[in-house]
């Protein structure tokens, strides 16, 4: 069974040495198998293919590792955006069966955000983009980021939606007060990353922005980053109070798509299932933060018919990104 998963991370030695260095300094406390992490994330020759021939995954759709360029200057956020995409082009050009990218593209500066997208997407064959999260502060659904969105829709591509650390007035209010190692977890993944990226999708919902551009799609992993347990109740906001075309559960069930991203959960994704159906549902393993090992064996456990395991696996994936 052919496998392609999509939310599979690297990174340049520039971005370790640049607005990566928080995580390359974490990363140096790691023992055990996250030891290698960073040369992991680095690592996109042979040695990530070996990989992935061990857990018998066929195709990673890659892309820059999160915090990404979303909390940095307008300069400095073009120049890592073209290094990122540089390094991805590459190893997709070396790999092209194995490899294909998501492009980071600079945020803060939307139309030329869109232009990089076009670029990437028309002359190197990558099959979207990855946003981590809001910028500085300022979210999505603001009409300031239209023209990335407007952009995405022309092309048919869809935007990732990756998590991030809640802005800073957040993470003081509700995640401060503890010890500081259970407040950074708390507030990144052991909670704050994916009720902050579920808030984020919910306000592109309440922003108008599916409305504006009814055939974007927009990724989330993590299957749903707790959006599934909370539709229905979603739906208590009406289009007669929001003033939207659809209620809110139209919207995550036609405009968004999602996948494991080392949430290898049964219960978790059998909610999941039931909610949005197996079309939007794609595989994803979190490499190198998770193991794609666990996540093929989560795959290939799933209580699903063999159809609808294919579509999971690579079917629903080859659809939305054309591969």
């Amino acid at each position: 069974m052919r496998t392609i998963t999509l939310e599979e991370h690297c990174a340049s030695p520039a971005f370790l040495d640049g607005p990566g260095r928080g995580l390359k300094d974490h990363a140096r406390e790691f023992t055990g198998p996250r030891a290698a992490l960073l040369k992991q994330l680095c690592d996109l020759g042979d040695g990530r293919v070996a990989e992935m021939d061990a857990a018998n995954i066929g195709m990673q759709v890659l892309s820059l590792t999160s915090p990404g360029v979303e909390q940095l200057s307008e300069g400095e956020a073009e120049e890592v955006a073209h290094d990122a995409n540089a390094f991805i082009a590459a190893a997709v050009e070396r790999f092209p069966q194995r490899f294909q990218g998501f492009a980071t593209i600079p945020t803060p500066t939307p139309v030329r955000a869109a232009d990089e997208l076009q670029r990437l997407v028309t002359e190197r064959g990558f099959k979207g983009a990855l946003i981590n999260g809001h910028v500085r502060g300022r979210y999505l659904d603001d009409p300031f980021f239209s023209p990335i969105f407007e952009r995405a829709q022309a092309l048919r591509v869809p935007i990732y939606l990756h998590p991030t650390q809640p802005p800073t007035a957040v993470v003081d209010a509700w995640y401060g007060g503890f010890a500081p190692p259970v407040s950074y977890m708390l507030a990144n993944a052991g909670w704050g990353w994916h009720i902050e990226t579920a808030v984020h999708v919910i306000r592109l919902i309440l922003g108008g922005v599916f409305d504006r551009y009814p055939r974007l799609q927009v990724i989330i992993g993590h299957l749903g980053e707790g959006l599934p347990f909370m539709i229905r109740r979603l739906d208590t906001m009406p289009p007669t109070l929001t003033k939207l075309e659809r209620p809110i559960s139209a919207y995550l069930r036609e405009n968004v798509y999602y996948t494991f991203s080392g949430f290898n959960f049964a219960a978790t994704f059998l909610d999941l299932l039931l909610e949005v159906g197996v079309n939007r549902i794609m595989f994803s393993a979190d490499h190198p933060y998770a193991s794609m090992a666990q996540a093929r064996a989560f795959l290939d456990q799933l209580p699903v018919s063999p159809a609808d395991r294919e579509r999971i696996a690579h079917g629903n994936a080859e659809q939305l990104l054309s591969l």
